[in-house]
């Protein structure tokens, strides 16, 4: 049996508990929460830890932490902070500095002689081993990734944080004269807006300047002001009926030839219905192949480019070749 800590409480760590509950292999030992009492409220049972400053405690047995908080703020502290102690498993997505993420927590978790598997997800993380697996299969091909159609959390937050803004969904959508290029055999050079488009719903402040709103988010630079961008503006009720879920998604491809004719296309789609509960379900299956390479004797960082996938899979290798090859 593998305990399991999740830290932090919020939609994948919540996707992250069903997971496990689907898993006869893992049980939850602990939650670490900033607000521990509403945690156990909705818990029950299950040791809840507060998180703060101070190294987490070893109250209970936990044979991997799974940092469930965001990429900005909460990962790049709690990442080398838990791996001191634990093995750990994260979903750090900020692609551009995953390098520097990745030795960062390497040296903490050589040190501490645990393992930790960082950016783990659907992307970064199984789009992540498409696209070396395209690129290995189809080396003189050219890769592309689509995202959607899907609730973007980080564009959302940011069109939050325009004046007048109560709430907002901001869903990202694959440009599908793009994609079918691609599928005829075709290796364009695509700018952001020629790959994705957004559209975003608004629930606005009572009075508020509602064309000022949609010129801040259509205008804000590294978000929306390279792409077409739909501003529709709702009510309470309508965002809380109509966009309460967290449907996510994408393509990975890669158009190449093997000669000068014969053109060859790798796609892989993921579709989701609940971007977090998928997430969880992947960092699970991470956790189990953190356990077994530090029970190998492996320690330091991984990303799941470099584990083999049969330590993914709760069954044994016998079973993984007689059903799976």
């Amino acid at each position: 049996m593998i305990n399991i800590a999740i830290v932090g409480y919020g939609n994948v760590a919540r996707g992250v508990h069903k997971a496990l509950k689907n898993n006869p292999d893992m049980k939850l030992a602990a939650v670490f929460s900033r607000r521990p009492e509403a945690v156990r409220k909705e818990i029950g049972s299950i040791p809840v830890i507060r998180t703060d400053k101070d190294a987490p405690n070893q109250s209970v047995p936990i044979d991997v932490a799974i940092l469930c908080g965001g990429s900005k703020d909460d990962v790049p502290v709690q990442g080398p902070l838990f791996a001191r102690r634990y093995s750990t498993v994260d979903s750090f997505d900020t692609h551009a500095a995953i390098p520097d993420y990745f030795r960062r927590m390497d040296t903490v978790a050589r040190e501490s002689g645990n393992v930790s598997i960082i950016s783990a997800g659907w992307d970064p993380g199984i789009f992540s081993l498409e696209r070396v697996l395209g690129d290995a299969f189809l080396p003189s091909g050219k890769g592309y990734t689509f995202w959607g159609v899907g609730v973007s959390q980080g564009h959302s937050d940011a069109a939050r944080t325009v004046e007048g803004v109560i709430d907002a969904r901001s869903y990202t959508h694959p440009m599908e004269s793009a994609m079918e290029q691609v599928r005829d055999g075709k290796t364009p050079e695509f700018t952001s807006r020629q790959k994705h488009r957004r559209v975003v719903y608004v629930v606005a402040e009572e009075g508020a300047d509602k064309e000022k709103i949609r010129k801040a988010i259509t205008g804000m630079p590294n978000y929306f002001s390279d792409y077409d961008t739909e501003v529709n503006f709702i009510s309470r009720e309508q965002m809380a009926k109509e966009h309460n879920t967290y449907p996510h998604g994408g393509f990975v491809m890669t158009s190449g030839t093997t000669d000068k004719k014969n053109k060859q296309i790798i796609e892989y789609r993921c579709q989701l219905t609940s971007n977090p509960e998928f997430t969880g379900s992947v960092l699970v299956a991470c956790a189990r192949a953190a356990f077994r390479l530090k029970n190998a004797g492996h320690k330091g960082a991984y990303t799941m480019l470099d584990i083999p996938p049969a330590l993914y899979s709760p069954h044994l290798g016998e079973t993984l070749r007689s059903k799976y090859t």
